[in-house]
């Protein structure tokens, strides 16, 4: 049984600038299921450098890092984890009694994800530029793609990603698209593009597999209409639970039963992320 919230009690926490319910609903019931004296607790932010002194200064045990944070972060903490240092982008910071390391749980999340949807490397087509983009380019080339293109409106950004990776950059998505589609942007989340499509109905009937790391939410229009062009389709949601289980190994030192973490998306994201986490 989990004890009463009291003194000993360890605060983790999330920075978003759109902050939602999910990652809160996910750690806490897993808190609940394993009798762990933790609470989690969601917040945004116009002044990021005393919320991360916060951080520090309360000893709050970890801290994930959502959008826009991901690389303006990184000079406020004190040391990268190797595959947050490659990528330079950071979505988990864990405090050491008041040091601050920063990994990129998005990173293992996503090669995990490939290996379980893709059975060998097809050409791509990602479209985005940030830190999520990053981590998604990085993985994909560790799993072997080595065809693909950075869509991006930000030219130094999206240079800078097909550069390090070895991709090729295009302003706007070539017409003939490609079989594996990757939104890594905001088109399609909640908020003023939430009725955009990441790619054209074109592109998805050309392609075999769409992919999109929006989870706010889960059901964007990019996932609407793969899902009706009979396309094979990895969501946001599968991202944000995988990546939110390696955070919780992080901040906790526990690693949850596979049934434990089926019940913690289910309860966070709905049976249908749960079923597509547990396939």
């Amino acid at each position: 049984m989990k004890p009463p919230i009291g003194r000993d009690t360890r605060l983790c926490m999330s920075l978003s600038g759109r902050p939602g319910n999910a990652g809160s609903r996910f750690h806490n019931r897993l808190y609940e299921i394993l009798g762990l004296d933790y609470v989690y607790k969601s917040f945004s932010t116009q002044d990021l450098a005393a919320a991360i002194g916060g951080v520090r200064a309360l000893d709050i045990r970890g801290c994930a890092i959502s959008m826009p944070f991901k690389e303006v972060v990184i000079p406020l903490i004190d040391e990268l984890e190797a595959s947050a240092r490659v990528i330079d982008s950071v979505n988990t910071i864990v405090n050491d009694s008041g040091r601050l390391t920063g990994y990129n749980t998005d990173y293992v999340a996503v090669r995990q994800l490939l290996e379980k949807h893709i059975d060998k490397p097809v050409p791509f087509l990602l479209r985005g530029s940030g830190g999520m983009a990053k981590a998604v380019a990085a993985a994909l080339k560790d799993a072997g793609f080595v065809d693909g293109m950075i869509i991006a409106r930000n030219e130094m950004a999206g240079r800078a990603i097909a550069d390090q990776y070895g991709y090729h950059w295009h302003m706007d998505p070539p017409q003939d698209g490609a079989p594996l589609l990757i939104n890594v942007t905001p088109l399609g989340m909640d908020g003023k593009d939430s009725a955009a499509l990441a790619f054209s109905q074109e592109q998805i009937a050309a392609c075999s597999i769409a992919f999109d790391v929006v989870a706010q939410p889960v059901d964007t229009p990019f996932v609407r209409a793969a899902r009706a062009a009979r396309k094979n389709i990895i969501s946001g949601g599968e991202v944000i639970v995988l990546q939110a289980v390696e955070q919780f190994i992080l901040y906790t030192g526990v690693r949850p039963e596979a049934a434990d973490i089926h019940e913690a998306a289910r309860y966070a994201h709905g049976a249908d992320v749960a079923a597509r986490i547990a396939d």
